[in-house]
């Protein structure tokens, strides 16, 4: 792994839909090489992470998540018999709580975009400091969400093209059936709040904020709150 980056992971919209876990954090680590594999072990153990388990692919990562149902898993993207996008899904499956992070050598952006649609909430490239990894997650576990800086270059340019594309003779998409409260909550997730600053804009509980993110998440079938960003910039919420 390379030195320190010259600037930390960036900050994409942050998210609290659980509490954060009690310590220590309970972490999968995924990766089919196993020097590298090993040495995110330790950098992790050395920071009162405690690693669960560790598997060589996508496959083993599912069996082990349903075993030992981490907090967090961190995981690379292109791995033998099963990606780690491939198993995502899964994995949320028998174990909802759980966040994942991508940790990984590809700068695609498709597959930048396939790990979001997947749920994970972090995309990390490999050459991210050693010791900037149990930083990233133990926010992650707290609710954030990260990417690396060069990604989240080409997320943005992302959110300009959907955005140039609905501007189009075409339209914007029509949102399904959110409630005007609904509405509102979308429009500042979408503008990178988190549930306590949406909750003082409109004077609701955090919990109420909780509630409403949930049910916007199931009516725009989205997986993550990265997603519903999306879905706002292309519905023009977002100026």
């Amino acid at each position: 792994m390379s030195p320190h980056p010259s600037s930390p992971p960036a900050l994409v919209p942050t998210v609290a839909e659980s509490p954060a876990p009690t310590s220590p954090i309970r972490v999968l680590v995924v990766d089919d090489h196993a020097l590298f594999r090993r040495g995110l072990v330790s950098v992790l153990e050395e920071e009162d992470i405690h690693v669960v388990s560790e598997a060589g692919d996508g496959e083993e990562a599912v069996r082990l998540a349903i075993e030992h149902r981490p907090d967090v898993v961190l995981m690379d993207v292109r791995m033998p018999h099963s990606s780690g996008i491939d198993a995502c899904p899964r994995i949320r499956e028998s174990v909802p709580h759980a966040k994942f992070v991508m940790l990984t050598m590809s700068d695609e952006e498709s597959d930048l975009f396939d790990a979001l649609k997947a749920g994970a909430t972090g995309y990390l490239l490999k050459e991210i400091g050693v010791t900037d990894i149990a930083g990233v997650v133990r926010s992650i576990a707290k609710g954030h969400s990260f990417i690396n800086p060069a990604m989240a270059t080409k997320l943005i340019g992302e959110f300009a093209e959907l955005a140039k594309q609905e501007s189009s003779p075409r339209g914007a998409p029509t949102l399904p059936q959110l409630t005007p409260r609904e509405t509102e909550v979308l429009k500042l997730l979408a503008h990178s709040l988190n549930n306590r600053e949406i909750g003082e804009r409109l004077f609701i509980t955090e919990n109420t904020v909780k509630n409403h993110v949930r049910n916007i998440l199931e009516k725009l079938q989205v997986h993550s709150r990265t997603e519903a960003a999306i879905y706002a910039v292309r519905a023009e919420y977002v100026n």
